[in-house]
């Protein structure tokens, strides 16, 4: 699995995680291919091909811990903290975060091995960045 696969994966599940993928969750999702420098060189054309493809893992048996898995194993180090924040800004992007929401965010986090003092600050900034006026 190349990275940005790996890091719009993060996102497809956090979006899914209560089983009502918002369209604000899918526009951020969108919206951060589109700009974050993470992205640069990826085709935006692709993502809905695959997000489809995440959808179909999440569907198996096991399919949410096999992602986790894949995209620990396909991201480098340094590309696990942005994975994380990319899940908290999918997760917050609608203004609510559901106990669902945390729970994979809590799965997210000990999969790519995120120390708990970095995921506040990450969960912190991400609450920020979609704060109401």
């Amino acid at each position: 699995m190349m990275e940005h696969t790996a890091l719009i994966y993060t996102m497809v599940i956090m979006s899914a995680a209560d089983s009502d993928m918002a369209d604000v969750e899918l526009g951020i999702s969108g919206e951060i291919v589109r700009t974050l420098p993470a992205f640069k060189g990826f085709d935006a054309d692709l993502l809905p091909k695959v997000a489809e493809e995440c959808a179909e893992l999440i569907g198996n048996d096991g399919g949410l811990e096999t992602v986790i898995k894949l995209v620990t194993q396909s991201l480098p180090t340094r590309l696990r903290e942005t994975a994380y924040a990319l899940a908290c800004d999918v997760a917050a992007a609608d203004g609510k975060v559901s106990a669902e929401e945390v729970r994979l965010l809590e799965m997210i986090r000990d999969g790519l091995e995120i120390d708990r003092l970095v995921a506040a600050a990450i969960e912190r900034s991400a609450r920020a960045h979609f704060q109401d006026v």
